[in-house]
């Protein structure tokens, strides 16, 4: 996709299409009152007939008058002084979602509402609209679609044109542009995440892995099972021994062995990579298991953001480590009540095998601060309870110290996402005493969420954050600016992070 940023009033632009943010209600004078008057009084017959209303997301298609775009796109915003970053990057995707199955191949974007709304101006604007578009133009059928299906399909968007009059082009060109990285790294998440259980097992998913490290230029190692076993990873491997597609520990490195950043961290994200999750003995509902293939989503989304880390800022210190499994019932699966000795020394006693997660997770963070991370941050859809909490908007967090949470979080507010924080409150880890080992995997289901945390901190010594995407992960529901299926979220966090302790 092209990306053109021009100083032109939006209605001098060619484009197949116009996309304009309403925000609050349409007021017609200035440049709104100008589109609106060329076009004949469209625009305030549509706002006249209920269709321009505040609710956010709401859209028409108009016909364009004396406008050189073919046809205008109103997208409303909601009220100004809701208007956030999240907004911004939703407008930016539903503009592109509402195009598809559509003939239009050029779409021009109006920026200057935006940026008279939030802070940040036009560069910040340009950067969340800019990925949202790419975001937006994500569809998972084409995944599996036949090659003929593909060359009938409705043509892809060409191009993108930011309409920024008397802005300064040349800044807002580069923010889009980054913007789009960030959008191609996040579909690329949301693609592997989607592929079925029967196409990407771990050693699939290795090789995706090997993919992004040959492209890239990254170091990467793949740890099996024998080599797992030497190295004392026992939970990792208690996970995967009831299925025939043994288990990998995928390690990917950007920079020096050791390296640190620009922040002094040798930063590590983590990522779940369980490839499908039947619950294993502990098995799970029929209801919804195909959904299960999603249990890899924060391995996907770590792999993809250490190679959007390496487009952005090559050779910036980061290390990404995504334990991939199957976790299926099996004569050879681990048992409810057997007992494994973790990396760090740790007896787990194994209450219930359909807590996984946190197992392949445990042994990850103490592989990777053996090789010299200092900052953690792990990425799992982990439990179903953060979803009952939360629904599928926000996501589940986890940290300590209290300092290093708040830094994840301020990455989080530039890449647009949204978290809440989950207390680690040290009265329930009794609750999780074992009666063999030194703790147990799972409990009563009372405070399981933040139970869950409190199992993930036995196995780090370093800052740490947990990011529970259990809710956020993949949507069973289409939106104004999303299909079905993976939403690539936190990929943006953890670039967001990883970038602010790059090197000039």
């Amino acid at each position: 996709m092209q990306l053109r940023v021009v100083p032109d009033q939006p209605w001098d632009v060619e484009a197949d299409v116009l996309a304009i943010p309403i925000v609050g209600e349409p007021v017609f004078d200035g440049p709104l009152g100008e589109l609106n008057r060329r076009t004949g009084g469209e625009l305030a017959a549509l706002a006249e007939f209920g269709e321009l209303r505040a609710k956010p997301f709401t859209s028409s298609l108009a016909a364009s008058g004396e406008v050189r775009a073919k046809r205008i796109l109103t997208i409303s915003v909601g009220p100004a002084d809701h208007l956030d970053r999240e907004t911004v990057l939703h407008f930016g995707a539903a503009a592109e979602h509402r195009l598809g199955g559509r003939h239009a191949r050029s779409l021009a974007v109006w920026l200057t509402p935006l940026a008279d709304a939030i802070d940040g101006g036009l560069s910040t604007v340009a950067e969340l609209v800019a990925r949202g578009v790419v975001e937006g133009s994500f569809d998972p059928k084409t995944l599996y679609r036949d090659r003929d299906d593909v060359a009938t399909a409705p043509p892809v968007l060409d191009e993108l044109v930011l309409v920024i009059p008397g802005g300064d082009t040349a800044a807002v060109q580069n923010a889009a542009e980054r913007g789009v990285i960030i959008g191609e790294g996040a579909n690329h998440a949301r693609s592997l995440s989607n592929r079925s259980a029967n196409d990407v097992s771990p050693e699939v998913l290795a090789e995706e892995a090997r993919s992004v490290a040959r492209d890239h230029d990254l170091w990467i190692d793949v740890i099996e099972p024998d080599r797992a076993r030497e190295l004392g990873m026992g939970m990792f491997l208690a996970v995967g021994k009831g299925s025939d597609n043994p288990p990998r520990m995928i390690v990917l490195r950007s920079g020096g062995e050791g390296e640190r950043d620009a922040l002094d961290r040798h930063l590590a994200i983590v990522g779940k990579g369980v490839c499908f999750d039947s619950g294993g003995i502990s098995i799970k509902p029929a209801d919804r298991m195909e959904e299960m293939k999603m249990d890899k989503i924060g391995a996907c989304t770590v792999i993809a953001a250490i190679g959007t880390v390496a487009r952005l800022a090559p050779g910036t210190p980061l290390l990404a480590v995504a334990p991939a499994v199957e976790n299926m019932p099996g004569s050879h699966s681990t048992r409810p009540g057997d007992v494994v000795r973790a990396l760090n020394g740790k007896w787990v006693d194994i209450t219930n095998t359909d807590a996984e997660g946190r197992l392949i997770l445990g042994d990850a963070m103490t592989y990777a601060e053996r090789l010299g991370a200092t900052h953690i941050v792990d990425v799992a859809t982990l439990t179903g309870a953060v979803s009952r909490a939360f629904g599928h908007l926000i996501t589940g967090a986890f940290g300590t110290p209290q300092a290093w949470y708040d830094e994840v979080m301020s990455a989080a507010d530039r890449a647009a996402e949204r978290y809440w924080q989950i207390p680690l409150l040290d009265d329930y880890v009794p609750d999780m005493d074992s009666w063999y080992g030194d703790i147990q995997n799972s409990g009563a289901a009372e405070g399981s969420l933040i139970k869950s945390g409190l199992f993930l901190r036995e196995f780090r010594t370093v800052p740490w954050a947990h990011l529970d995407i259990g809710g956020s992960g993949y949507f069973r529901k289409t939106t104004a600016w999303a299909p079905r299926g993976a939403t690539g979220v936190t990929h943006a966090t953890l670039v967001e992070l990883a970038l602010a302790g790059a090197k000039a």
